[in-house]
């Protein structure tokens, strides 16, 4: 068992917020109980992942996508409320992540996705001046598109999007995860053979044929599952803390 302000002390340490410009706060978000044995770990703080975290008697939630993102309606109705009365009813903390989760180097979303993937990491590109979100790497052996696109989809359990004018082999790759798809022009000067994301626009088929890349949207959700789980698993045994990573469908 750990205090709420203790777990958040050390999160904080661990992912380094302040050093990331973000789209919301990183932290704690709702506050619950003081004393914390139980965490569950989702990708998104939706209310389904309350209701499972009920069920499981957990004291603290921990997702990637939490609450008060920029320029989202203030207004406590509709699905907010009913998420937030769900939290403050059964007292139970909810900690968010956001782009410090997907940056970590050891336990983040990218790392942890080319973990799943086999791709080992050679560094990282900017995808805006000042924030090295993309990362690069390489296969050992250079994979056609077919078979990178048949690994994807057994380890992830999700047909990716395809989308090239070509299929030259991939050796060399760049991914970001979420929704990341405009960063696709930053891939490319990375000099990679194929970029990885999540999500894709209509945008996204042109400049991937003129570009002369592969490009592969995977899914927001399957790219974005494993850095939380793993960063839960990490508390589960760093603090002696039971942990349960639950898994909410989403084809997105």
């Amino acid at each position: 068992m750990i205090n709420i302000s203790e777990l958040e002390s050390y999160l904080n340490q661990l992912l380094q917020p302040d050093n990331y410009p973000d789209y919301c706060p990183n932290g704690l978000q709702v506050s619950g109980k003081s004393d914390v044995s139980t965490i569950v770990t989702g990708v998104t703080a939706s209310l389904a992942l309350i209701e499972a975290a009920i069920e499981k008697q957990a004291d603290t939630i921990l997702v990637h996508h939490g609450y008060f993102w920029k320029h989202e309606n203030p207004c406590i109705t509709g699905p907010k409320h009913q998420r937030l009365k769900q939290l403050l009813a059964h007292d139970i903390n909810l900690l968010a992540y956001h782009l410090p989760l997907d940056i970590h180097p050891e336990l983040g979303n990218n790392v942890q996705l080319a973990h799943e993937l086999g791709i080992e990491v050679m560094g990282q590109f900017d995808v805006e001046p000042g924030l090295s979100l993309g990362f690069v790497g390489e296969f050992k052996e250079a994979v056609s598109p077919e078979d990178l696109i048949k690994l994807i989809n057994t380890r992830l359990q999700r047909m990716p999007l395809h989308i090239s004018n070509h299929q030259k082999p991939i050796k060399r790759i760049a991914w970001c995860t979420g929704a990341a798809q405009d960063y696709i022009e930053q891939a490319h000067r990375a000099g990679v053979d194929a970029y990885l994301t999540g999500e894709v626009s209509e945008r996204t088929t042109h400049a991937a044929r003129e570009l002369g890349i592969h490009f592969i949207a995977a899914g927001h959700h399957a790219t974005e599952r494993y850095g939380i789980k793993a960063l839960g698993a990490h508390l589960a045994e760093h603090f002696g803390l039971k942990h349960y990573f639950i898994d909410i469908e989403n084809p997105v």
